[in-house]
């Protein structure tokens, strides 16, 4: 199988360097796409300069690390998409490569893989808790996944209205409602250092928004109304306690507000792959067939 890695990006041109040096020292060798989100630092005038060979697409206007996440996955020519956050590194030359390797089951849609932020502490997310066997999760973080290119152009990709948080599940979860499923890695971890340049608003606000619209997307009637509730209880908790209640609750504002007028369609998965998906947040399983 062939390796295509996207990187979505805006105006953080010295972490792109280090992202983008990291995927080329992948000893398998991968095509590299990087999708510029309309920035206004160096990157527009000295990217193209520095990696000649990169793909480098560039926007003058934002729509999204969402949008243009799946804009890459549609020019991509790998059987595998491989994506890390434009402040992350492929810290080991043969990730690519272990990753590859772990696609060989056909119902293996996506890699989770393992991933460390030493910012905030050395820990290892996202690693199988055991070499053998397929371990499965019910979704991956968006720095550090690979997914078949042909899966995720079948589920249409990301949402696009979601722009930002919170498009991991919503995937993941369509995802197993397919038949496919998410598996946690087993080899060298991505670094992701969380670059200091983050809109803390934005993301509260996208994160709760999202939080509800994924519900009324995607949880079956039944459940509808008492996940509904401990989403929007969890979310203003979080508010209380990170000290950005405002954010938080206009986020939620905001979800409730575009399921009212219509805009969100429902398209709830089955009891079953709802049960499993709620499971699998809960601990990974070992894939038995």
């Amino acid at each position: 199988m062939k390796a295509s890695i996207v990187i979505s990006t805006k105006d953080r041109f010295d972490d792109l360097v280090v992202a983008v040096e990291s995927c080329l020292r992948q000893n398998a060798g991968a095509e590299i796409i990087v999708i510029d989100d309309g920035s206004t630092d160096a990157t527009p005038t000295e990217f193209a300069l520095r990696f000649p060979k990169v793909n480098y697409v560039r926007h003058d206007k934002s729509a999204g690390y969402i949008v243009r996440r799946n804009e890459g996955a549609r020019l991509a020519s790998g059987d595998i998409i491989f994506s890390i956050d434009d402040d992350a590194e492929f810290k080991s030359p043969d990730i690519v490569e272990q990753v590859l390797n772990e696609f060989e089951n056909d119902i293996v849609g996506a890699v989770a893989i393992p991933l460390i932020e030493p910012n905030l502490a050395n820990t290892v997310f996202q690693r199988a808790p055991h070499p053998e066997g397929i371990w499965t999760t019910s979704t991956f973080k968006g720095t550090a996944y690979a997914v078949r290119r042909s899966v995720f152009l079948e589920l249409g990709g990301f949402r696009d209205r979601l722009i930002h948080q919170g498009e991991e599940k919503d995937f993941c979860v369509r995802m197993l409602e397919a038949g496919f499923v998410v598996r946690l890695g087993r080899g060298s971890a991505i670094y992701h250092y969380e670059s200091p340049k983050r809109d803390l608003r934005r993301m509260n606000f996208f994160g709760r928004r999202n939080d509800v619209l994924f519900v009324w997307q995607n949880v079956p009637s039944i459940y509808l109304l008492p996940h509904a509730a401990g989403t929007i209880i969890k979310g203003l908790i979080f508010g209380l306690r990170s000290g950005h209640l405002a954010s938080h609750f206009q986020g939620l504002r905001q979800g409730l507000t575009d399921i009212v007028n219509g805009r969100v369609m429902r398209s709830p998965v089955s009891r079953a792959s709802y049960s499993r998906f709620r499971a699998l947040q809960s601990a990974p399983s070992l894939l038995t067939k």
